[in-house]
């Protein structure tokens, strides 16, 4: 799928309107069949919700669209040929991504290099022989262009390819020190970023980054890491995702090993040497498949038609990211055999009253509720809008504190 220049706009008003994250966006698109009817949607949702949203403009796209032309990027959506694979898997994949330098590194296969900031000579000295034996390998590295770790697997893997992940927008390089191996990488690798450009990237959007960092790769290497890291975060989204984590011992000595000898001894694969992840990942090279997709991406057929498939049928794009067994399950409960009369709103009270803080399914909310399955979806939708409820990886939902 190769999105128009009109829907490449729409879905770019869409992601950088207020409240609509990634999986948001899929949400919407899915139940209203683009982007574009998603936007004339987007009021009523947000009156039926009881606030305001705010709607990114045609002009505000179009100036990003620009800026972007400008600097020497552009955007790759969701479900086109140039989107990478293995990000594409993940649940939270932006819909769209922009890049900057080499685009094709992106398909190539990746695995990412994470750790300390504050990172010991040893440590830097042992990074940089991993990522040039790993680029030699035919791996493309990944990490977030931070000091220390991050900054040695990028150097080392300058001629072979590398990946930075940024937490702001393309033009907001951060730290201002790296801005010189920002701009080197572009020849053979590439830089990306979810962001809008002009983006200054604050603490909370770092965790957001890192789920990237270990969504464009196979496997995640966390070289040097304290207990309470970044890179154990990157970790934690690595092994949610159905990647590898691999994790360098240290000595018990030093804090910046806590985190790597804990991941050992929670099943992280141990990483001595480039050999260790090269076994580990290259017979996933040679599958067709080897990250679990969607049945199918956001629809993008110019409206809301009638749906033609099981998937448009749920209109929940967590239930299609399971197996066919369950999607054959779940269409036995898509439509309750006694229909509640009950209107939009206290639908809304009934799933609110159903969530806490422990995570919940759809297909339980569904069940509990007894409501249809499109109509909790489009509840959902709008609770999430209010920001009453949160969506986290694999679907699960609860109440927000």
């Amino acid at each position: 799928m190769a999105l128009t220049d009109r829907q490449r706009l729409d879905w770019l008003r869409l992601i950088r309107s207020e409240s609509i994250g990634p999986r948001t966006f899929r949400a919407l698109t899915n139940r209203f069949g683009s982007a574009a009817a998603a936007l004339d949607a987007l009021p009523d949702l947000a009156r039926e919700s009881g606030r305001r949203i705010r709607i990114c403009t045609i002009a505000e796209a179009e100036r990003e669209f620009e800026a972007m032309r400008r600097l020497g990027a552009r955007f790759i959506a969701l479900g086109e040929p140039d989107y990478p694979i293995p990000l594409q898997a993940i649940d939270s994949a932006p819909p769209l991504l922009a890049v900057l330098g080499e685009g094709a590194t992106l398909l190539r296969p990746c695995v990412a290099l994470v750790g300390s900031r504050n990172a010991s000579a040893a440590g830097m000295k042992f990074t940089a022989r991993l990522a040039q034996e790993l680029g030699e390998a035919g791996f493309v590295v990944v990490s977030g262009l931070a000091r220390g770790i991050d900054t040695a697997a990028h150097t080392a893997s300058l001629e072979t390819g590398t990946v930075a992940v940024l937490a702001g927008g393309l033009d907001e390089v951060y730290p201002p020190q790296n801005l010189g191996l920002f701009e080197r990488l572009q020849g053979t690798g590439a830089a990306v970023s979810e962001m809008p450009l002009g983006w200054a990237p604050r603490g909370r959007d770092f965790p957001r980054r890192n789920r990237l960092v270990s969504g464009l790769s196979l496997g995640t290497v966390v070289v040097e890491a304290a207990r309470k890291s970044g890179s154990l975060i990157t970790a934690r989204f690595a092994n949610e995702q159905g990647r590898q984590v691999f994790a360098v011992p240290g000595s018990p000595l030093d804090p910046r090993a806590e985190g790597g000898n804990h991941l050992i001894r929670e099943g992280a694969t141990l990483c001595a040497e480039a050999a260790h992840v090269i076994e580990a990942l290259t017979p996933l090279l040679s599958l067709e498949a080897p990250f679990p997709s969607e049945l199918t991406l956001m629809r993008e057929d110019g409206g809301s038609e009638a749906p033609e498939s099981l998937w448009d049928e749920l209109d929940l794009p967590e239930i299609a990211s399971a197996p066919l067994a369950a999607l054959a399950t779940a269409a036995t409960w898509a439509e309750p055999a006694t229909r509640p009369e009950a209107g939009p709103r206290d639908i809304r009270i009934s799933l609110l009253g159903l969530l806490g803080s422990a995570p919940v399914s759809i297909d339980d909310l569904v069940r509990a509720s007894g409501c249809p399955v499109r109509e909790v979806s489009r509840a959902l939708v709008e609770l999430e809008l209010d920001g009453t409820v949160l969506r986290h990886p694999g679907g699960a939902l609860t109440r927000a504190v």
